[in-house]
């Protein structure tokens, strides 16, 4: 018996193993294998369309540099949208709605694209804290401001995804919750609930994807910054 809507955001126990592990690790289980044949199946050619759909659309504002990101981008991309997308099924649980997952994903790469850019450019990535023409009583503020922002950039990118899934599998828990107390009470209203209930689904389908690629969009704007 769940005794609080929230127990369903922690990460179940098997023998005292936390099963974050193995969520982790069934989604690249179901993506298919490439295949020597010439052609390939149904499923695969349409996982082929959408990873390079997706890596044109999101190298095309990237500098030439930045194209060697290709892969790991592409491979989270599809990673994050599993883990969300499987975590609105029964009985299953969601890793990104917890926020120290997110931050593990969102602090080293961004790390690494500061790291990047450091190297490569460093004027160039120390001036992004010092915009041109500032006046020169403003110069320590501005400094501090740019650098307090850059630092709250991998925060912002895991926080946004736990609130953003936490948020929408919440609100799913209790409009389900409203429809079964009230189907034996007013069959009609929990009709309606319960319509309800498929569209915020739905809703949920379009937010797990779109979050997953919103982290990696943020995260290729900050890596053309340092590139």
């Amino acid at each position: 018996m769940m005794l609080s809507f929230f127990d369903q955001f922690m990460s179940p126990l098997f023998l005292g193993i936390p099963l974050i592990g193995l969520a982790l690790t069934l989604p690249w289980l179901l993506f298919p294998t490439p295949t020597p044949r010439w052609l390939g199946n149904r499923l695969l050619t349409a996982q082929n369309w959408f990873i390079n759909r997706f890596v044109s659309q999101l190298l095309l504002p990237l500098n030439p540099g930045g194209h060697k990101w290709a892969v790991l981008l592409a491979s989270l991309m599809l990673f994050l949208i599993t883990l969300n997308m499987l975590g609105l099924l029964p009985y299953t649980f969601t890793p990104t709605t917890q926020l120290s997952l997110n931050l593990g994903l969102a602090v080293p790469l961004w790390l690494a694209t500061v790291i990047i850019g450091m190297r490569n450019q460093p004027t160039h990535a120390l001036g992004h804290l010092l915009p041109e023409g500032t006046p020169t009583l403003l110069i320590p503020i501005l400094i501090i401001i740019e650098t307090i922002s850059l630092f709250i950039r991998p925060l912002a990118l895991g926080v946004r995804l736990t609130a953003n899934l936490t948020a929408g599998h919440l609100l799913i828990q209790l409009i389900a919750t409203a429809a079964f107390v009230l189907l034996p009470l007013m069959p009609a209203v929990a009709a309606l609930t319960g319509a309800l209930l498929f569209l915020l689904t739905l809703l949920e389908i379009a937010v797990a994807m779109i979050q997953a690629y919103v982290f990696v969009l943020l995260l290729s704007l900050y890596l053309q910054e340092n590139v």
